[in-house]
């Protein structure tokens, strides 16, 4: 397939678009950490996933997409990207031939994650406990988000948790258990068993499409990695919401999960955002095809 070529004043406004885009998360997180304060629902997705503001606003063009104009040759800094020539210009693009051999690997296994999810009904009975599970039965020093009070006793939490049926299929969510909780889970994931209990119908399989986004750099389009990161944003939010903490303070009304009315709410947002990760989840899956029949380039001799 023949690239799309990208004048400099093309590509330019489509990089700054994107850092603009990205900015309005990436500048209040910089500035909250330069006065040190630390915000329960929006940090984690700079604290949790640990990529920084800084790559966030990076802009990548994605495979068959070709640079044109002298300062496409900024690009050539990373090992990913190769000098060669497209309708008659020399021009800078990705090479996914240059994938290395162990990411290569990565690539596979994430192809088959996404690609089982795609198919794998959706289950959108958990409501959210997965939050409360983390604070079950736990010790003063196990309190992840100390700054803020849960809206209810330890008593009371505790009750919610054991009259529901915790159902959580996220590995990265029940290893955040509380020890006695994690009997109480129906399911035991593993880190081994992921791609075969991860569902679309979770918040969390669905947050975790900007981590996959992000795995898969520079190969991303910038503009699938923000998608991922926005729809990222909005999930943590309704995480939070829904969680046993009390965020009033912070401008985020509970959604009462405790309540047939709040499950109902949950759940509404539930089946939203698995809506809205299906065609981002085949975005990555196409990425991954691309990746995958690229034949590594050779060597230099």
């Amino acid at each position: 397939m023949l690239p799309v070529v990208l004048s400099e004043t093309e590509w330019r406004a489509r990089q700054a678009a994107h850092a603009e885009r990205v900015r309005r998360w990436t500048e209040p997180h910089r500035e909250r950490a330069g006065r040190g304060e630390k915000h329960p629902v929006l940090d984690f997705l700079f604290t949790y996933y640990a990529f920084r503001p800084a790559w966030l606003e990076r802009w990548h063009p994605g495979p068959e997409v070709a640079l044109a104009g002298d300062g496409a040759r900024e690009f050539l800094r990373w090992p990913e990207y190769r000098e060669t020539r497209a309708e008659g210009h020399s021009v800078v693009m990705l090479d996914p031939g240059a994938l290395p051999a162990h990411r290569r690997q990565f690539v596979g296994w994430l192809r088959g994650l996404l690609a089982a999810m795609q198919t794998r009904s959706p289950f959108f009975g958990c409501f959210g406990l997965h939050e409360w599970a983390m604070v079950y039965r736990q010790t003063p020093d196990e309190t992840r988000h100390n700054a803020w009070p849960l809206r209810f006793s330890p008593e009371e939490t505790a009750r919610v948790v054991e009259s529901a049926a915790v159902t959580c299929s996220h590995f990265d969510a029940f290893r955040f258990f509380t020890a006695p909780a994690r009997p109480l889970n129906r399911l035991q994931p593993t880190r081994v068993t992921t791609a075969t209990l991860e569902q679309r119908g979770c918040l969390h399989a669905n947050m975790d499409l900007y981590k996959w986004a992000f795995k898969l750099a520079p190969f991303t389009p910038a503009e699938l990695t923000a998608d991922g990161f926005e729809l990222a944003v909005a999930i943590r939010e309704i995480d939070m919401r829904a969680s046993p903490y009390d965020l009033r303070e912070l401008g985020f009304e509970p959604i009462a999960i405790e309540t047939p009315a709040g499950r109902a709410e949950y759940e509404r947002y539930q089946r939203a955002f698995a809506a809205r990760g299906e065609p981002l989840r085949a975005r990555l899956i196409a990425l991954c095809d691309q990746l995958l029949a690229a034949a590594p380039t050779p060597a230099p001799a």
